[in-house]
């Protein structure tokens, strides 16, 4: 199952952490983009407890906090499309930035999406222009046949942006993590078990 966003820093980590977690599945970055203060594989392994069983290592990672394709030239690699490919079984694989990001300067991040042929989790904040975001999102995985299991909403409570995104998405809204005040193993399992049902989840790992 691959978890996207509609933008940077929208809370994937947070999300991929915590369905690896409450899942009991295994996570896998395909391509890490900046390594300062830690990377998403770190980051993850850190607020799960989880250990390199379940924290599969990143495929590529690259030094520079920017898109792939611009990161990769930085640093003088080329990236092997192959290389990135999820492993088999129930993982959980984190993309970066949003759906039309560039792994290369031929190939987006959908365009993998696309021939992995797994299903999207997306996730979207709750605030001011997540109703463009969001919809453009859903529009462009559908342009592709990518099946959509639904959208996670990180943030405060907006009812009525979540109930737009729901009706003009036709989408299924498979809960909301709000903002925590610690994030750890425990508050992680937490919030999945007071805001999500893992039988949304099921068909799809």
């Amino acid at each position: 199952m691959i978890i996207t966003g509609t933008d940077t820093d929208i809370g994937k980590t947070i999300v991929s952490a915590m369905l690896t977690l409450a899942l009991g599945r295994r996570y896998f970055k395909p391509i890490q983009c900046g390594t300062d203060p830690e990377t998403d594989e770190k980051t993850v392994k850190r607020l799960t407890g989880l250990g390199a069983d379940r924290v599969l290592p990143t495929a590529v990672t690259l030094a520079q906090p920017r898109s792939p394709h611009f990161a990769a030239e930085l640093d003088h690699v080329e990236i092997n499309l192959d290389q990135l490919k999820p492993p088999a079984g129930g993982v959980i694989v984190e993309g970066a930035g949003g759906l039309l990001v560039p792994v290369n300067r031929e190939t987006l991040f959908i365009d993998l999406f696309a021939a992995w042929k797994m299903p999207v989790v997306l996730v979207a904040r709750t605030g001011l222009g997540t109703l463009n975001h969001t919809l453009l999102s859903l529009e462009s995985l559908r342009t592709r046949n990518i099946d959509v299991v639904g959208v996670v909403f990180v943030g405060d409570d907006n009812p009525d942006n979540i109930k737009t995104i729901s009706e003009m998405g036709k989408v299924k809204v498979l809960g909301r993590v709000p903002m925590l005040d610690e994030i750890n193993a425990k508050t992680l399992q937490a919030t999945f078990d007071q805001n999500f049902k893992a039988a949304d989840f099921g068909e799809s790992l």
